[in-house]
């Protein structure tokens, strides 16, 4: 039989590294049970993906300034011209391939500020290409949540009918999806993606404390005070590391995306203290690392807690969304989350107190839990590998 071509879609190697761990996953499933497939991407740092994976890769839009803000009439018109070369763009891209694969990611939802126009108007012509050239678009382990903005909605409702496979990764999605009028009898709901990879060993640091931070700014209904938001939650972030350093606590300094960075800074420039450090993490595996050598993990990115919970490590959530929550809940840490559009430093740290408390017992329940998202995620990697198997090869 011809070697199935596999196409993989996204904002991969864009500097979300909880993206690229989807991603990575996903790659090494192919590796292990399709050696013989022809992989390449269509995504937003096809620089960075090549190089860091091996793979060829297409930048995902014609018009290279795509995500910034258009304020000059040159700009505008590049982006509006670009959605038009999109259009043939992917769709020839897409026709190359047997099947493509949206690995991961929260591709169904706008937890964070999102515009119709930039990736959903992006998933939804690939979904829509699948249909017109008869390649089989799969969304594998996503994320999705219900959308307010009615462009937005509409987009990812198409683009979801249209793929020839869904699944999620909590029951919150699937049943978004099917508030939003997709037909999701047949979908299943798996763990995160980013659970298949490798688990570290615990690293050497007694005592430290990981704190992921994040330029959280709310989600797509918050613009109007999304500033008052993020002086809330750095105000209330910086506190409580101020309070560690303070107890004489070792703290450590987490990112998830290259955009996180500013806040780092303002932490550091706040605390002031040489317990507090930032880590230098350019992968998941980067990130487990660190979680896995910590005594407990306080962290707000969806990607830094699948990390914490993937290594073992005693969490504490401050979460954004419904995803943050249904994730400590499968993991057996439901109680230990924290509004992050809210947060109480003193309550904070009552609760990481409790969960520091409890470090033997939870460390036992992850283990638990562990094993059994492992055993899910080999159904999930045996739908993608059956996917592939039947997926009809096209003429070269």
């Amino acid at each position: 039989m011809t070697a199935v071509r596999v196409g993989v879609f996204g904002l991969l190697g864009s500097g979300n590294l909880g993206n690229d761990g989807s991603l990575e996953a996903v790659l090494g499933h192919l590796r292990a049970e399709h050696p013989d497939a022809a992989v390449d991407a269509l995504c937003g740092g096809p620089e960075a993906v090549t190089a860091r994976y091996g793979i060829p890769a297409t930048r995902l839009h014609w018009y290279r300034g795509e995500y910034r803000t258009a304020s000059r009439a040159s700009a505008v018109a590049g982006k509006g011209i670009g959605k038009l070369v999109d259009v043939v763009r992917t769709a020839a891209w897409v026709r190359r391939h047997d099947v493509v694969i949206v690995p991961g990611m929260g591709v169904l939802e706008a937890t964070l500020p999102l515009r119709s126009w930039g990736f959903p108007y992006a998933l939804f012509l690939l979904c829509a290409s699948g249909r017109l050239v008869g390649t089989r678009v799969a969304l594998v382990g996503v994320g999705a949540a219900p959308i307010g903005n009615r462009p937005t909605r509409t987009l990812v409702r198409w683009s979801a009918r249209l793929a020839r496979y869904r699944s999620y990764r909590d029951t919150q999605s699937r049943d978004a999806m099917r508030e939003m009028g997709v037909d999701t009898a047949r979908d299943e709901v798996y763990p995160d993606l980013a659970f298949a990879l490798p688990t570290p060993p615990a690293g050497p640091a007694p005592g430290t404390v990981c704190v992921g931070v994040m330029d959280f700014h709310g989600g797509n209904d918050d613009r109007a005070r999304a500033d008052e938001i993020h002086r809330r939650y750095l105000d209330g972030t910086t506190r409580f590391v101020r309070a560690l350093a303070d107890d004489g606590r070792t703290v450590r300094l987490l990112t998830g995306d290259a955009c996180d960075a500013p806040v780092v800074a303002a932490i550091l420039d706040a605390v002031d203290s040489p317990l507090v450090t930032a880590a230098e993490a350019g992968s998941l595996a980067d990130l487990m690392k660190e979680t896995a050598a910590a005594d407990t993990v306080v962290a707000t990115r969806y990607h830094n807690l699948v990390c914490a919970l993937k290594a073992g490590t005693p969490t504490l959530a401050l979460s954004y969304a419904a995803k943050s929550d249904a994730l400590m809940d499968r993991m057996g840490l439901g109680p230990y989350c924290h509004p992050a559009r809210e947060v109480d430093a003193d309550l904070l740290l009552e609760q990481f107190r409790e969960v520091e408390k409890r470090s033997a017992e939870l460390r036992t329940t992850l283990t638990e839990r562990n094993r059994t998202v492992t055993a899910q995620l080999q159904r999930q990697f045996a739908d993608l590998t059956a996917l592939l198997r039947h997926a009809p090869r096209k003429a070269s």
